[in-house]
C-alpha cells in the first residue's frame, strides 16, 4: 500500500482508468439507476464542494444517518475529501439514542436521507444546539420545513458546483493532503455493557483490511454486491465501502428493507455477506414453503436434501465423491437445489461470508450443501472485521477459519483472543483510557472474547471472555454458545441462557412469530397475537423438543454437556432494541434482561411452574404500554454424555 493513499484517491483512481463502468445502483421506484465511476467521483466533489462552502473543515465530523443509498456512501468520500471523518449511525436509532453520539462527536454537520431522520436531528437539536447544517436526500414530505440550517443534497450539490467554479483547486489541495494515517471514519460500538465507543479508524487501517479480503478471496471488478446492512455496521463499511473503492466492483442499493429479497433476486450478487439471523430467516422461509408444498415436492425436497447433505459440501470442497452421487447431486441441482438458490437470490454467489455472531453448524451445513460457498470471518469494529478467513477447501463448521493475511492472533492466558496487525484501531475516540485498556503494550487488541485453536491452526470462538463463567460444579459455561444452538432451530427467534454460578441452566426464549404462527394455523390452533400463540400449551411442547435436542448435541461436546438446559420459558414479549433488551446489531443485553425480567429468572431458579409479570414496551410512535402475562415454566430432560435421557 503506498504511503498517501486514501479512499478519495482510490475514487479518483477508478474514475480515471474506468470511468463509465459501473460503481454504484440504486433501484427508485422500481427501476435501477446507475452511476459510472466517473458520475460518482463527479458527483462526491459536489458534495465535497458543497461542504466547504458551508464551512466543513479538516478534522471535523460529518453524521450520515439512513438506509444504503449510493450519495450516502458518495458522502463519505466527500468528508474524506475535506480530511473530514465520517460517522454513519443507525438508522433506526431514535433520537435520544441518537443524542448521545451527535454530542459525544460534537455534531455540526449531518447528511441524512429523508424526513424521518430530519425529524429525530432537528428533535436533538433541541439539546445539542451544536447541530448547525442539516443535509436531506430525499425531499418528499420536507417542503414546508423552514429550520435553520437545513437544505437539500441538490441544494448542496448546487453550491458545490459554484465552489468549485472559484476553488477547484483547493478542493484538489485538500484531497492531496490527506494521508494514509489519517482517520477516516468512526464506528461506534454497539454499547452492550456501557455507552458507545467511538472506533477511529485510519484510511491504512481500513484498506489493509480491505486488500487483505479482496487478495484472500480474488474478488475483482466484475463482482455485484447488494447493500442492506446498516451502514453504521463495520461488516457494510469494510464490504460496502472499503473493498469496493480496493476492487472497484458495483455495490447495489435496495429500493426499501421491504424490497430486499426481491432486489437481492434480481441483482443476482456475486460476493454477498449477511449475518447469521438472515441466513436463519432464509432458512425459515424455505421450510415453511416446503411444509405448506405438496406430497410429491416435499418428498422430492427430502430426498435430494439427503443427498445434498451426504456430498454436497465435499464437492464445493474439490474432494472425491463417487460417480454415482455425482450423478444424483447433479440431477438433485436440476430439480431442487438450482431453483432453491435462485429463489433465495444466491445463485450467482461465487463467496458468501457471515459473521457477528457464531452460526449453527447445521445451518453452515444447509448453504454449503446446496452449492453456496458460504465461509466465516471473525472481526470485530476496533479490528475493520479482519481478523480471520476460512480459506477455500479448509472450512470447518465450528471454526472461525485462520488469522488473516498480515494479523497475528495469540491466546491469553485465560483463552481471551488477542490481536495485532495493521488493521486495529488508532483510538476510542475522546477515550485514551478505554484505549490504553484495549490495547497493551506489546500493541496487542484485546479482544474480549474466549477462543480455542485447533489443531490445524483454526480459530474457534466460544464466547464473550467475559461472558464463560462456570457453573457451582466448576463446569465451563459458555451462554452464547448455547443460545445459538437454540437460534438454529427456526421456531426460536431468541434465546438468553443464565446459569453462572448456578447448578443448572436456565433459559428465556423468544419465538419466531412467523414460522411458529405458521405452523398453528396448519394445525388449527387458533391465537389472537403473541403473547397469545407463546403462552400455549402445544407451543411449549414444540419448543421443548428444540430445546431438548440442543441437550443432546451438548452431550456430546466435552465439558459442555455439564451446561444442558434443565428449564425454560417462552417470554411474553418479543425482545426489542427499542426497550434496549437487544443492541441495534441485535445481541442480547444479558445482564439488562436478567434485572428486568428478575421475577422470571428468580421463578426459574426457584422451580415454580409458572411466574405473573408485567412489562413496559415502547411503541413505535413513542408511546409506552404494559404487555401481562402468566408465563409458563417447562422442565426439560437431560442427557448424560453417551447415555439416555436423564
Amino acid at each position: 500500500m503506498t504511503a498517501g493513499e486514501t479512499f478519495p484517491r482510490l475514487l479518483a483512481e477508478h474514475a480515471s482508468a474506468r470511468p463509465d463502468a459501473p460503481a454504484l445502483r440504486e433501484k427508485y421506484l422500481g427501476i435501477w439507476q446507475t452511476w459510472s465511476w466517473q458520475e460518482t467521483w463527479t458527483e462526491t466533489r459536489e458534495i465535497a464542494a458543497g461542504l466547504a462552502a458551508l464551512g466543513f473543515t479538516r478534522g471535523q465530523n460529518l453524521a450520515i444517518i439512513g438506509d444504503n443509498r449510493p450519495r450516502l456512501y458518495m458522502a463519505f468520500a466527500a468528508a474524506q475529501c475535506l480530511g473530514g471523518v465520517a460517522v454513519p449511525m443507525y438508522q433506526d436509532a431514535i433520537a435520544s439514542e441518537m443524542t448521545y453520539v451527535l454530542d459525544n462527536a460534537g455534531i455540526e454537520y449531518a447528511i441524512v436521507e429523508d424526513q424521518e431522520q430530519v425529524d429525530k436531528l432537528l428533535e436533538a437539536r433541541e439539546t445539542l444546539p451544536a447541530i448547525r447544517h442539516i443535509i436531506y436526500e430525499d425531499p418528499r414530505g420536507l417542503r414546508n420545513y423552514t429550520a435553520p440550517g437545513l437544505i437539500s443534497m441538490e441544494a448542496l450539490r448546487a453550491g458545490g458546483r459554484e465552489w468549485l467554479a472559484t476553488h477547484a483547486d483547493q478542493l484538489d489541495r485538500e484531497i492531496a493532503l490527506g494521508r494514509a494515517e489519517d482517520v477516516s471514519v468512526m464506528l461506534y460500538t454497539s454499547g452492550t455493557t456501557g455507552k458507545p465507543k467511538g472506533v477511529a479508524q485510519t484510511h491504512a487501517a481500513m484498506i489493509f483490511a480491505a486488500r487483505g479480503a479482496v487478495g484472500f478471496d480474488r474478488l475483482t471488478e466484475r463482482e455485484n454486491v447488494l447493500s442492506y446492512l446498516p451502514m453504521a455496521w463495520v461488516g457494510d463499511h469494510l464490504f460496502s465501502y472499503a473493498e469496493w473503492l480496493v476492487a472497484g466492483y458495483t455495490v447495489n442499493c435496495p429500493e426499501s428493507a421491504d424490497t430486499v429479497m426481491i432486489d437481492l433476486r434480481e441483482v443476482g450478487p456475486t460476493y454477498y455477506f449477511a449475518p447469521p439471523r438472515i441466513f436463519e430467516g432464509m432458512l425459515t422461509n424455505v421450510m415453511i414453503r416446503m411444509e405448506d408444498a405438496g406430497r410429491i415436492k416435499r418428498a422430492l425436497f427430502d430426498r435430494f436434501m439427503k443427498v445434498a447433505r451426504r456430498v454436497g459440501a465435499d464437492l464445493l470442497d474439490g474432494k472425491s465423491v463417487t460417480l454415482a452421487d455425482r450423478i444424483a447431486y447433479a440431477l438433485g441441482n436440476v430439480l431442487i437445489y438450482g431453483p432453491l438458490k435462485n429463489t433465495l437470490g444466491l445463485s450467482r454467489v461465487r463467496v458468501a461470508y457471515t459473521a457477528g455472531a457464531a452460526i449453527g453448524p447445521d445451518l453452515f451445513r444447509f448453504y454449503r450443501s446446496i452449492g453456496i460457498n458460504l465461509k466465516q470471518l471473525y472481526g470485530q469494529t476496533e479490528t475493520c472485521a479482519y481478523v480471520t478467513l476460512q480459506p477455500d477447501g479448509e472450512i470447518k463448521l465450528d471454526s472461525v477459519g485462520k488469522p488473516a493475511p498480515g494479523v497475528e492472533v495469540e491466546l491469553a492466558d485465560n483463552g481471551e483472543v488477542l490481536v495485532r496487525g495493521p488493521m486495529v484501531l488508532k483510538e476510542y475516540y475522546k477515550r485514551p483510557d478505554a484505549t490504553a485498556e484495549a490495547i497493551d503494550a506489546e500493541g496487542y487488541f484485546h479482544t474480549g472474547d474466549a477462543g480455542v485453536f485447533d489443531a490445524d491452526g483454526h480459530l474457534k470462538i466460544i464466547d464473550r471472555a467475559k461472558d464463560v463463567g462456570r457453573l457451582a460444579n466448576g463446569a465451563m459455561f459458555a451462554p452464547n454458545y448455547i443460545e445459538n444452538k437454540l437460534k438454529f432451530h427456526p421456531h426460536i427467534k431468541e434465546a438468553v441462557c443464565f446459569g453462572h454460578g448456578k447448578d443448572s441452566v436456565m433459559a428465556f426464549i423468544n419465538i419466531d412469530l412467523t414460522a411458529v404462527g405458521n405452523w398453528a394455523e396448519r394445525r388449527g390452533l387458533v391465537y389472537s397475537g403473541y403473547v397469545d400463540l407463546a403462552g400455549k400449551a402445544e407451543v411449549y411442547d414444540l419448543i421443548c423438543g428444540c430445546v431438548e435436542q440442543v441437550n443432546r448435541e451438548l452431550a456430546t461436546e466435552g465439558e459442555l454437556a455439564h451446561s444442558q438446559i434443565s428449564r425454560f420459558l417462552v417470554l411474553h414479549k418479543e425482545l426489542d432494541p427499542d426497550d434496549d433488551e437487544l443492541t441495534r446489531t441485535r445481541k442480547v443485553r444479558r445482564g439488562f434482561i436478567a434485572e428486568k425480567y428478575k421475577p422470571l429468572l428468580d421463578a426459574l431458579f426457584e422451580r415454580k411452574p409458572e411466574q405473573y409479570v408485567e412489562t413496559q414496551v415502547k411503541f413505535e410512535d413513542g408511546r409506552t404500554g404494559v404487555v401481562a402475562a402468566t408465563v409458563r415454566i417447562r422442565d426439560v430432560q437431560r442427557v448424560p454424555a453417551g447415555g439416555g435421557a436423564a
